[in-house]
């Protein structure tokens, strides 16, 4: 069934979009991740324009991220007063990542250099996880070989303004949270993502969360950040499509809900690989576009515009 999207200007599948919405709930549910990094490429891939592609995704993200925090919010697994520290530094990155994007817009290169992005940042972030998670698999198959705490004392711990998160345990400085969460609201604004493949391991491993309330803290906080960054879009680019939007967040908040109980089945260790290895086959792809010759060699753009 063909559906006319009139602010991208094309005719899609709607049973399509319905498939990739859940698809990308059930990874937001089972990782803590806004899936983002997914169903942008995605929708590269089927013919949506890329300030379209990432400006809708923003919009997306908030629903499926809302159904897997009030699965989270019932388990108890939800850190708000470490939330509300990431999310103050997300909304300040937000309206930085606005500014580039408009930036680049005008230039005419926002699609290469938002692919090139996913690329660098998707090849770095998969890599390490990738690397990480198979070795603490490798610690707990040993006989005796628990995976060791990574609450242990690093320059994190040396930093001023420090503050209690209880329900992470963790006592320290408010700096290291609001710089992850400026850099995660830029990228949501750049590459029309929710950070969680940046926001989850730097609360696992540079603020030293416990790995259960992780995921949870991390929808929690990408609520606000992609909702305050679709708002951003729709009144400085106009480049919301709501039929898309429509269809994405209905397979979205229902794949959520699904993902949070495939989680709940897996091993912390185990999720992070599984996370590693998608981020990396989506790299790939990326990778692999940018660098085979396209189908079209030029196409028609704006008078003005490169």
């Amino acid at each position: 069934m063909q559906i006319y999207l009139p602010i991208a200007e094309v005719s899609v599948n709607a049973f399509l979009l319905l498939g990739l919405g859940g698809i990308v709930g059930v990874l937001s549910g089972m990782f803590g991740v806004g899936g983002g990094f997914l169903m942008t490429p995605l929708l590269f891939f089927i013919g949506i324009p890329p300030a379209v592609a990432v400006a809708t995704e923003a919009n997306q993200i908030v629903a499926s991220s809302f159904s897997g925090v009030l699965a989270h919010l019932k388990r108890k697994t939800v850190d708000l007063k470490m939330g509300t520290v990431l999310l103050v530094g997300g909304l300040i990155g937000s309206g930085i990542g606005i500014f580039i994007f408009n930036y680049l817009k005008a230039l005419g290169q926002v699609e290469l250099l938002v692919q090139l992005c996913y690329v660098v940042f998707l090849g770095m972030i998969g890599s390490l996880m990738f690397l990480e998670s198979l070795r603490a698999i490798r610690r707990a198959g040993k006989p005796g070989g628990a995976v060791p705490t990574r609450r242990k004392h690093n320059w994190v711990h040396n930093l001023p303004f420090k503050m209690k998160f209880r329900v992470s345990g963790l006592y320290i400085s408010v700096i290291p949270p609001v710089l992850v969460g400026v850099l995660v609201g830029i990228l949501a604004a750049i590459m029309g993502v929710g950070g969680g493949f940046i926001m989850v391991p730097a609360m696992i491993y540079l603020l030293g969360m416990p790995t259960k309330v992780v995921v949870g803290t991390s929808l929690f906080q990408i609520i606000f950040v992609t909702g305050f960054t679709t708002m951003l879009h729709a009144t400085t680019n106009y480049t919301v499509d709501i039929v898309l939007a429509v269809l994405l967040l209905v397979g979205g908040v229902i794949g959520a809900q699904i993902g949070t109980r495939i989680g709940l089945k897996l091993k912390a260790e185990q999720l992070r690989i599984l996370l590693a290895i998608m981020v990396l086959a989506v790299c790939g792809k990326l990778a692999f576009d940018l660098l085979v010759m396209p189908s079209e060699l030029y196409t028609l753009g704006v008078e003005g515009r490169h």
